[in-house]
């Protein structure tokens, strides 16, 4: 038998890239997140945090905190299934369920759990879950842990979706079918193509399900996700999506019938068999999305920072992935590419996330940005300064 360790003793591209000084993880910050930063030292320009409200160091937000924290303590010493429910929770979910126009809304403690106990939960052992072949990890994870089988379709190509569920319809041991999709893809920003999708889905009697935890507070006019964007609300059976984002919190959320949330909740062991939110991540997460509502004009100074700094890197001659959210991904192409720009930038005071294969298809390495509603538009004229000056010295065409 060999030792279970020796995978560990191996070289992989992260010792690689220590060797080489250009490791781009695990920096320090020692501020709050924010717009500016202090990372390791040193003044830093944040584009690459998913804080896209800026409500992390909102008074109200953090007062919030404070106050849940002094009332019920630091944790919930227990699972929502058992002695973890607090009446905070039940408002929150109340309060989400409103927002979102759905029956009924329930809770995890991560957005990462929150599509592992959707999806092990709804599809069964003789269901098919059909997922675009460029959603988040955690969706793939969910597919797996069910007893169900998962196809992938092509990105956003919705002549293969449509070619899945054919196949699926065409068996008779098939129970059901559950399509899966980001409504706004992390790493390019792509929008879903969600009129198509619920097309089909109407077509082959499957059901609908979208993360949106890039959505919410980002798409639609009042940052309800991207079923508001394209108005089909009424027709996307659950919506998955995260506090650690736009909310500035920790913990996800399935939003669907109430029927169907009394059937996760009663059976779904990543649910069950997990502590509950603390009370101080459910009380931030509740004045976010209070704000949220009371300030939709943050949702349009999103979109407009982002903007602006598309218009920007035109000006600049930096090519990017077109899209229409405040994730702005720059091609690098190259693995090791990016890994010098990210250190070059941070050397300089900017702060991006590298995005390399097996993540993207190997030679389309990118840089990936994204902005949130407070960033002022001077930040932004002098990270593209940076980038441009980085893109130089590397050769990025």
């Amino acid at each position: 038998m060999k030792d279970l360790f020796e995978k560990t003793r191996q070289e992989h591209n992260y010792d690689v890239a220590r060797a080489a000084g250009i490791y781009p993880y695990f920096h320090e910050l020692t501020s709050g997140q924010n717009t500016v930063v202090e990372m390791e030292g040193r003044r830093t320009i944040m584009i690459g945090s998913n804080n896209y409200l800026g409500l992390t160091s909102h008074p109200e937000v953090i007062a919030a905190g404070v106050a849940a924290l002094e009332k019920y303590g630091s944790g919930c010493s227990g699972s929502r299934f058992l002695n973890g429910t607090l009446d905070i929770h039940k408002e929150l979910e109340r309060e989400l369920a409103a927002f979102l126009k759905k029956e009924a809304v329930m809770t995890f403690s991560t957005g990462f759990q929150s599509n592992l106990g959707i999806i092990s939960a709804i599809v069964g052992r003789s269901d098919y879950v059909i997922c675009d072949k460029e959603n988040h990890a955690s969706i793939y994870d969910g597919c797996r842990l069910s007893f169900g089988k998962m196809l992938r379709y092509n990105h956003m190509d919705m002549e293969d979706l449509e070619s899945k569920l054919a196949y699926c319809a065409s068996l008779p041991e098939c129970g059901g079918a559950l399509i899966v999709t980001d409504g706004v893809f992390s790493m390019s920003g792509d929008i879903a193509n969600l009129p198509e999708i619920v097309r089909l889905a109407k077509k082959y009697n499957a059901r609908v399900m979208v993360d949106d935890a890039h959505g919410l507070g980002v798409l639609g006019a009042h940052g309800r996700g991207t079923a508001e964007y394209y108005g089909l609300e009424d027709d996307v059976d659950i919506y998955m999506g995260t506090f650690s984002k736009s909310l500035a919190s920790l913990g996800g959320y399935m939003a669907a019938s109430a029927r169907v949330i009394d059937y996760v909740r009663h059976t779904s062991r990543p649910y069950i068999f997990s502590a509950s939110i603390t009370p101080a991540s459910v009380a931030c997460a509740r004045k976010s999305l209070e704000i949220l509502i009371r300030e939709p004009e943050r949702v349009t100074a999103l979109r407009d920072i982002a903007n602006y700094m598309r218009e920007s890197l035109d000006r600049a001659g930096i090519k990017y992935i077109p899209a229409t959210t405040p994730i702005v991904s720059l091609y690098t192409y190259e693995d090791e590419t990016a890994f010098r720009a990210c250190k070059l930038l941070l050397e300089r005071g900017v702060y991006v996330n590298p995005v390399i294969s097996p993540a993207t298809p190997v030679g389309k390495a990118l840089i990936r940005t994204s902005y949130s509603a407070t960033h002022k538009r001077e930040e932004i004229d002098e990270a593209v300064e940076k980038i441009k000056e980085v893109w130089k010295i590397l050769d990025i065409h």
